[in-house]
């Protein structure tokens, strides 16, 4: 019978086994380090550009922030410029309002029929006293008034009919209130808001 040795035969391959285990070992480290390596450069690349867009980002908003103050600045002057137009407007309506005014309440008043003896304007209130021939002409007047632009709340406040002894004639004194271009209405309070 023949005799086979095979522990080298084993050994041989007990060591070609732990050779194999080492190299896959190695080769599985090394591919880890450069996966790893590959995905640390591909953040580090995503980092950097993303450095890059927020500088860009910076620059743009800080643009924006001088276009916004110019906006701030303009929108003062807006602001300025309407408050200095609405008072040249005020102004052009008081020089001009109480002229027509005077106009209107004379075009209104009925010819040879109706004098005015009192006109008074404060605030926007205009009081009108007058003699007229009948209590009918002071009714056309008021009517007349009504059709007035600048007069509004045309009432009666006083009538009184009295006789004129030398000539035998019999008239009649008034008394008018009227709301004109220049009054104002209380404006309400404005509400607080609530927090």
């Amino acid at each position: 019978m023949i005799r086979i040795n095979l522990l080298p035969f084993r050994a041989a391959r007990k060591k070609e086994n732990i050779r194999r285990q080492v190299s896959i070992f190695i080769l599985s480290v090394i591919l880890v380090v450069v996966i790893m390596g590959g995905i640390g450069w591909l953040k580090s690349q995503e980092l950097s550009s993303l450095k890059e867009r927020k500088q860009r980002v910076e620059a743009e908003l800080a643009t924006y922030q001088e276009t916004i103050k110019k906006i701030e600045s303009l929108e003062k002057q807006i602001v300025e410029i309407t408050k200095k137009l609405n008072v040249i407007k005020e102004l052009e309506e008081q020089k001009t309002g109480p002229v027509r005014l005077l106009d209107q309440v004379a075009m209104a008043v009925p010819k040879d029929k109706l004098w005015l003896t009192e006109f008074v304007e404060k605030e926007g209130r205009l009081t009108l006293t007058g003699t007229a021939m009948d209590n009918e002409t002071v009714s056309l007047y008021m009517t007349e008034l009504e059709k007035a632009d600048l007069i509004t709340d045309v009432g009666f406040k006083s009538a009184r009919t009295r006789t004129i002894a030398d000539q035998k004639l019999r008239v009649s004194d008034f008394s008018l209130e009227c709301t004109t271009y220049a009054h104002k209405k209380e404006e309400p309070a404005p509400e607080r808001k609530r927090r």
